[in-house]
């Protein structure tokens, strides 16, 4: 299973590492993903990641 939130889709993203004298490698940014016990629509309980606007933000009903 990879590493995405379950309620935006929100994942790993690809940018550059810059150094002081400006070379370029390319690194990723990982979403701020946390392990959480989430209440389903018909009431059962699974363990999804989820990203921690959408946690901040109430879109999810933690069990």
């Amino acid at each position: 299973m990879s590493r995405v939130c379950s309620v935006c889709g929100k994942g790993k993203l690809s940018g550059n590492l810059v150094s002081h004298s400006n070379r370029k490698t390319p690194r990723s940014y990982s979403a701020n993903l946390q392990k959480v016990k989430v209440r389903n629509a018909n009431g059962s309980v699974s363990t999804e990641y989820v990203c921690a606007r959408c946690l901040k933000s109430g879109k999810v009903e933690r069990a």
